[in-house]
């Protein structure tokens, strides 16, 4: 799980958070910079290639959407890699592009195509949005064509949906943030950028202590 991590003042951190076959979580790294950023991108993913992380074994990547994230995966890991990319990212670019009168009806239309059964009835059904939205909302339904072949990676690779909640998201990676925000919150100066990384990563270790397995962890078999 990939995602734009956190800002140390002036400094940005990405971060990769893996999960192991039993379902346990693992802080894999995190490298100074947005996940905007090319450079960065690759930077990380170089780091945990060094590190020992096996780049010719496949890996499902759920990542948030940037197209660094996506030719960072392909240089590093190469091009036949699955990448989910995250459905609450989606919901809030579309909805941003909504007036709150509409987006209720959006959601519920969107959380039904999310569950679809397969990859071809998922995109059938965001397509039928797409198309009722563009008549008054067309940058709406621009964003919510965007990319969707990578929203039903799940349902493509036949993942059963006890693990869609985990791996349909990064709220994986998003959630233990609150813990290294908690642990670095009463620093109100950030030197440099080496201060920045060495808190980054002491908050972050601190904070794996308490992960949780992975909701559905019994049917990672088959998605192994």
């Amino acid at each position: 799980h990939l995602h734009d991590g956190q800002r140390f003042g002036d400094h940005h951190m990405s971060g990769a958070v893996g999960v192991d076959q039993s379902g346990h979580k693992h802080v894999l790294g995190i490298e100074p910079g947005a996940t905007e950023n090319a450079a960065a991108v690759k930077r990380l993913f170089t780091r945990l290639r060094d590190n020992g992380l096996n780049t010719e074994q496949k890996y499902l990547f759920v990542i948030d959407g940037s197209k660094a994230q996506r030719a960072g995966i392909h240089e590093v890991f190469g091009g036949e890699q699955p990448i989910q990319r995250c459905r609450k990212h989606k919901e809030r670019n579309v909805f941003s592009e909504l007036p709150d009168e509409q987006k209720p009806n959006a959601q519920c239309l969107l959380r039904a195509a999310w569950k679809s059964p397969t990859a071809e009835e998922g995109e059938k059904r965001i397509e039928q949005l797409a198309r009722f939205l563009e008549r008054d909302h067309e940058q709406a339904a621009r964003n919510l064509r965007e990319g969707v072949k990578d929203m039903f990676t799940l349902q493509r690779l036949n993942v059963p949906p006890s693990l869609w909640k985990c791996l349909a998201t990064t709220n994986l990676i998003e959630s233990p943030q609150s813990g290294v925000r908690k642990r670095t919150l009463k620093i109100t100066r950030w030197r440099d950028q080496a201060m920045a990384e060495r808190w980054a990563a002491s908050a972050w270790l601190a904070t794996e202590k308490h992960f949780h397995r992975l909701d559905g962890h019994r049917d990672l078999w088959a998605l192994a």
